[in-house]
């Protein structure tokens, strides 16, 4: 009730002020436009509010019509403020200096004047950052200063020739609509200039995390030739708005210039907090940030922008029940039409896939069991090579595509290089995150690299990443299932994926993809049991935090492991392969990194740059327990971490890190080439391996 009575006196309030402004301005219609009259007209009204509380307060059932009577000439309205009544004549016979027109064409004039201050004063600030390049930089430092003082003698001299005009009254309501425009302008690039600024905020910081300085340096350029253009139609509106108020008194002018000061205020206060923000959870978010904080930005300047134009502009232009139908049907058509275009299937490889040659030089006996979904490969020789590729990251967008064809290049080189028996992908092979890739497809790149595997004629296995089957992206993971069980050795004769998942006690176990391959000797015997164990991708849903592998999916591996070592009458070797590494990747590393002697070193480097340079799941998993007390696998084999491709032994067990493809994901990661490559795993016929990395630097340089 208290609440409705306060609303109810609000509105008469604001009623009252409308009614006193109106009435006083009635008397000043014909008054010609100049600051003293606006001075003198807000002092009356404000006098007039205080009366009108006098009266109010006195008991008077009609307040309003006391003071028409009692102020009912201009006269006594000026005198109401003590002011000289003899001064009005002055406000309706002052000579006109300048019509609407006059004042339009001298804008137009001044405009040239505005652009050569507004590109001289970029040109200027352009040649000063140059000056920082080391070759340049004596010259470029001289001729910025140069043009500074060139610039500042131009603004001094033009100011001098601005001086006010008295406007004709039928000129008012134009030149009101010529602040309105400016002041439209002016708040709008204001506000797209912090929306760059943000962005390149951002973008630099990644570059420095991951980028050589020469890198940082040629995205800085690149990124400032965006922001100048910003810069010049900023500037470009501010100084025209200066000018017209230097030539006009604009009431709304300390409106004006109060909205730009808070718009710049609070922007920068954002900007800071956003890379505060950007900075604690940088540990915590698997993505970044900077989408949804330039998005929470961009709401906020589009409803900032509508309320102070609305409240600090003459025309007043409201938003009708129009816009608020219209603007989230633009909305959703934008999101709902991207989304779509974003998920096309985009064949732009398809050259490069088309002229992959035939490499395959093995003969070994490959057969699926469909009862167990279990492939064996029987070798036709002694050692047998398997290559290990991570993190190869195909977008299938239009944006992607010339960072495609390089990652299937290097793909290619390694495969024709080793000449691998078996190629092992240990997840990540797309990334449908549509402001990378341009493209939400993860199904399409699944089928183009297939495509290209199966041209190579080399056998392939796969496990699943975190980004194989994103929530944003248009296949769910039974469709990515289906398609590469649709893709396998019935169809291709290459791809070993099982056509049936294993099950504990009738139920299916977690994950998206669990196999066996065996690979036996000529002889029949068992030499290798490889194990691919899906290591999840998120807990719960979005990207907060990484999962783990499952208790009943160590439960699988320890069953067919005991089950294994029966059959063959012996304790069994074996490797596994996932893709998020575990907990004691980042244990054994932290040990590397102390000198301890628990864990021993044998190549490789961590140097990814995120805080924890190991990102496993927080979540501990009895996989590695489980894999030291069972006594059989050898090795695990990980992805992830693009910068990683250190292979420590820990507790009796080799922990590798695979060397990643990415050419797509990581800022900068196109240009650095230490981390590209794959791992060669050689087995030999007594189950003995060699692990061997395999840079793409040096097949390049033979």
């Amino acid at each position: 009730m208290e609440c409705l009575i306060n609303k109810f006196e609000n509105k008469e309030k604001s009623d009252v002020e409308k009614n006193i402004k109106n009435y006083v301005e009635s008397f000043f219609e014909n008054a010609y436009f100049s600051k003293e009259v606006f001075d003198i007209k807000n002092q009356i009204i404000k006098k007039l509010n205080e009366k009108y509380i006098e009266e109010k307060n006195n008991n008077n059932k009609n307040p309003f019509e006391i003071i028409v009577q009692k102020y009912n000439s201009l006269e006594s309205l000026v005198k109401s403020v003590n002011y000289d009544v003899s001064e009005i004549d002055n406000w309706f016979n002052k000579k006109i200096t300048i019509t609407y027109d006059n004042f339009n064409r001298i804008i137009k004039q001044e405009k040239i004047y505005i652009y050569i201050i507004t590109a001289l004063s970029i040109f200027s600030i352009e040649i000063l950052l140059s000056a920082f390049l080391p070759s340049k930089a004596s010259f470029a430092f001289i001729f910025s200063v140069i043009l500074i003082c060139i610039d500042i003698s131009i603004i001094k001299k033009h100011k001098k020739d601005v001086s006010k005009e008295i406007l004709s009254i039928n000129s008012k309501q134009k030149l009101e609509n010529i602040f309105d425009k400016y002041f439209r302008k002016s708040l709008i690039w204001l506000l797209i200039f912090f929306i760059k600024l943000l962005d390149n905020i951002y973008n630099f910081i990644s570059l420095g995390l991951n980028s050589k300085s020469f890198r940082i340096g040629d995205e800085f350029k690149k990124s400032f030739l965006s922001l100048e253009l910003i810069l010049f139609f900023l500037i470009k509106n501010i100084l025209n708005m200066i000018f017209i108020n230097k030539k006009i008194e604009y009431e709304y002018k300390p409106k004006y210039i109060k909205s730009m000061n808070i718009i710049s205020l609070i922007s920068s206060v954002y900007v800071v907090l956003s890379l505060i923000v950007y900075y604690a959870f940088e540990k915590i978010f698997v993505f970044s940030p900077i989408f949804v904080m330039i998005t929470i930005y961009c709401i906020f300047a589009i409803i900032y922008y509508y309320i102070i134009t609305k409240k600090n502009t003459y025309s007043k232009k409201s938003l009708n029940i129009n816009f608020y139908i219209l603007i989230p049907l633009i909305i959703l058509f934008i999101i709902g039409g991207g989304y779509l275009y974003l998920s096309r299937d985009i064949w732009l490889i398809q050259p490069e896939i088309n002229s992959t040659p035939y490499i395959y030089e093995g003969n070994h006996k490959i057969t699926y069991n469909n009862n167990t979904g279990i492939y064996t490969i029987v070798s036709d020789k002694d050692d047998f090579k398997m290559l290990q590729l991570t993190d190869i990251h195909l977008g299938g967008g239009v944006v992607s595509c010339d960072k495609d064809k390089k990652a299937l290049s290097a793909v290619f080189k390694l495969i024709n290089y080793t000449k691998p028996d078996l190629v092992v992908v240990t997840g990540d092979l797309t990334y449908p995150v549509g402001l990378s890739s341009f493209s939400f497809n993860n199904k399409a790149p699944v089928s183009q690299f297939a495509a290209f595997m199966r041209n190579t004629g080399v056998p392939w296995i796969f496990t699943y990443g975190n980004h194989d089957t994103e929530n944003i992206a248009i296949g769910s993971k039974n469709d990515v299932e289906e398609l590469y069980q649709s893709l396998s050795w019935n169809t291709s004769r290459n791809l070993l994926y099982p056509y049936i998942q294993p099950k504990i006690n009738g139920n299916q176990i977690w994950g998206r993809n669990n196999q066996l391959v065996e690979i036996r000797n000529n002889d029949g015997t068992l030499n290798q049991a490889l194990f691919l164990i899906d290591s999840n991708d998120y807990m719960g849903k979005g990207f907060s935090k990484y999962d783990y592998i499952h208790d009943d999916q160590v439960e699988w591996y320890k069953n067919e492991v005991l089950r294994l070592n029966i059959e063959e009458g012996k304790n069994i070797s074996s490797l596994v392969f996932f893709h998020i590494p575990l907990q004691q990747y980042k244990t054994a590393y932290e040990l590397f990194k102390n000198g301890s002697d628990e864990v021993k070193y044998f190549f490789g480097f961590n140097d990814e740059k995120t805080k924890d340079k190991v990102s496993a799941s927080k979540h501990p998993s009895k996989l590695f327990d489980t894999a030291k007390e069972l006594n059989s696998t050898k090795g695990f084999f990980c992805g992830h971490d693009h910068y990683n491709n250190m292979s420590l032994e820990y507790q009796g067990i080799r922990l590798t890190y695979g060397m990643s493809i990415d050419y797509l994901v990581e800022p900068g990661i196109a240009h650095h080439t230490k981390q590209r490559g794959a791992t060669l795993i050689t087995t030999h016929k007594n189950s003995e391996i060699d692990i061997k990395q395999i840079p793409l630097v040096s097949i390049d340089k033979k």
